[in-house]
């Protein structure tokens, strides 16, 4: 029952809001599509609780810097982009392009001035992520990645892409790491259970020179975080996420989004 009545929420609140922020897309600026998709945003992480019975609850929010930085986030679960754009005003992220081809999401991906970039990656990703996050860097807004590139079921991890090393280092922009549990509660198949979800912001890190270095870095201490958090919410010990291969490099479709 409680699966169902957030499902319905869920899509009731996608074509209402999707449609008011397609419709106010045709006008001049950014503003009113940004309020619009803020009040979805808020609305859905509203309907997570009311209708799912999962709630949020932020950790390390002290080590969120000023000014413009990456947010570089594990991603595990639909809800992830809900929950981490709800704590920020303003925020762009990068998304792959297989949302640009959705029945209204391309106009609205536009012009809230997302990142879209090729989700096969390659060096024409690059080239498009560089230039983007350039128009992004230049407005002074704080960007959302998600390095692994796809959603990693829980207990496992894809392959940290250098997308966000890039960035940092082309921009000189701090990278703060975020860690959540979410998965547990809202997994890709669908929601699973009720409880509080957290999400928890770890210490900036700078990307230097050596791309390998940060990268392992930054999957340090995302995946550490993020298999404490895990064994918090399921009661159990704590397990090391197992490296697998990403569903485009296995050669599987992903799998479709399911509330």
């Amino acid at each position: 029952m409680r699966r169902f009545a957030f499902a319905v929420a869920y899509w009731g609140l996608s074509v209402t809001y999707g449609l008011a922020a397609a419709l106010s897309a045709l006008l001049p600026g950014r503003g009113v599509t940004a309020w619009w998709i803020r009040r979805y945003v808020r609305r859905m992480v509203q309907a997570m609780g009311a209708f799912a019975g999962i709630r949020i609850a932020v950790e390390g929010r002290e080590n969120i810097p000023q000014g413009a930085f990456i947010v570089a986030s594990k991603h595990q679960s639909w809800g992830d982009g809900f929950a981490t754009y709800d704590q920020f005003d303003d925020l762009a992220f990068v998304t792959g392009d297989h949302l640009e081809k959705l029945p209204l999401l391309g106009p609205i991906l536009t012009k809230l001035g997302a990142i879209v970039v090729d989700s096969c990656g390659g060096s024409e990703a690059r080239a498009a992520l560089k230039e983007r996050a350039a128009d992004a860097h230049r407005e002074g807004r704080r960007i959302l990645i998600f390095p692994e590139g796809a959603l990693a079921p829980v207990g496992s991890k894809y392959r940290y892409r250098s997308g966000v090393w890039h960035m940092a280092r082309d921009f000189d922009l701090p990278v703060l790491p975020l860690a959540t549990n979410l998965g547990i509660f809202w997994p890709p198949e669908g929601i699973a259970r009720a409880g509080t979800a957290t999400l928890a912001f770890l210490a900036p890190i700078v990307a230097g020179e050596e791309k390998d270095a940060f990268l392992a870095q930054l999957e340090a201490v995302i995946e550490a975080t993020t298999a404490e958090l895990v064994a918090r919410a399921a009661g159990g010990a704590v397990v090391a996420a197992r490296l697998i291969a990403r569903p485009d490099e296995a050669g599987a479709a992903p799998a479709a989004a399911a509330p």
